[in-house]
């Protein structure tokens, strides 16, 4: 499964390993017990695609672009 991380108001970020399907929910602290929310952050663009390339929306709501290096 998947690590992911979350941001906790109280504590601070902790990393927690979830089912795909769970990775938007909010995940309990392991400190306190609050729900704290995911942190997203965008991965850089690898390729140096047209500015004109469309994105597409791949499986669990990803986007790719043309050339993307995962793809």
């Amino acid at each position: 499964m998947p690590v992911y991380d979350y941001e906790c108001t109280e504590c601070g970020g902790f990393e927690t390993v979830r089912r795909i399907a769970e990775r938007d929910e909010p995940a309990l602290c392991p400190q306190c017990g609050e729900a704290a929310a995911r942190v997203v952050i965008g991965a850089p663009s690898l390729g140096g695609g047209s500015p004109d390339t469309r994105e597409q929306t791949g499986s669990y709501g990803m986007r790719h672009r043309g050339g993307c290096s995962c793809c």
